[in-house]
């Protein structure tokens, strides 16, 4: 059946700040399942929901500060739109960031904690994602990677070239995932933002890690100890985490 695509977590020095400051940015709303856990989602929101890809702040000690692989695209409807939005993050601690994207008709700016993120300009194939218009993950192998987590995910792939690839729920809303070819470059910290994947109810979770390493994912120790969620890394090496499902 494959896997829902249920979140992006971010690492953070202040979980209920960095929360905050996504809850704001996105319109949602906060909760928390615990002490260090911030969970972000849309008001009135019914987890999980392929209409939403929610995002989970989990505070962790002393988080690099790299340009990591893993960053949000949100989504404006107008050019006043964009404008209002960027300003509107200024004032919420939002930064401007270069990373060498030169002059293009988007605005990179850096979250409280560092993390890089895009206000993309009004684009046609975003109208009805929600704000969040894409994940994105930086590699090598677009191809590649749309091979893995199409197999991986019950999302359908929509477009792939050379230099992107872009999958979607199978229900045709939510955000996009998509893998955008960089230069190449040594992977020397583990991704602060990765995603994070459910079974289905009922399902079983050790049958899905099994089939994800025989898709080429690889166990993976980032610390987490003796945890109910698995950590994987995908074929270029990012890290991902395997959920508990719900009981049936």
């Amino acid at each position: 059946m494959g896997l829902q695509f249920v979140q992006v977590n971010f690492k953070a020095r202040d979980d209920s700040a960095l929360g905050r400051f996504w809850a704001e940015a996105l319109g949602w709303g906060v909760s928390s399942e615990g002490p260090g856990v911030t969970n972000v989602e849309p008001i009135g929101f019914v987890w999980p929901d392929p209409v939403a890809v929610c995002v989970d702040v989990v505070t962790v000690p002393d988080p690099e500060s790299v340009k990591y692989r893993v960053h949000i695209d949100l989504a404006t409807t107008s050019a006043a739109h964009q404008t209002e939005l960027v300003a509107r993050l200024k004032e919420l601690g939002a930064t401007p960031a270069d990373v060498g994207q030169g002059d293009v008709p988007w605005t990179v700016l850096a979250d409280p904690e560092g993390n890089v993120f895009c206000v993309l300009e009004p684009r046609e194939i975003y109208r009805d994602t929600g704000p969040i218009a894409a994940v994105v993950v930086d590699c090598a192998d677009p191809r590649a990677m749309a091979r893995f987590w199409g197999e991986a995910m019950d999302w359908t792939v929509h477009e792939v070239t050379d230099d992107h690839a872009r999958l979607r729920s199978a229900k045709g809303v939510g955000p996009y995932l998509e893998f955008l070819r960089t230069a190449p470059g040594a992977k020397t910290v583990w991704n602060r933002v990765h995603l994070d994947l459910l079974p289905y109810r009922g399902e079983d979770q050790a049958a899905e890690v099994a089939r994800l390493q025989a898709l080429g994912a690889t166990l993976a120790d980032v610390g987490q100890g003796d945890v109910p969620w698995m950590v994987l890394a995908d074929p270029e090496g990012n890290e991902f985490c395997v959920l508990r499902p719900a009981a049936a």
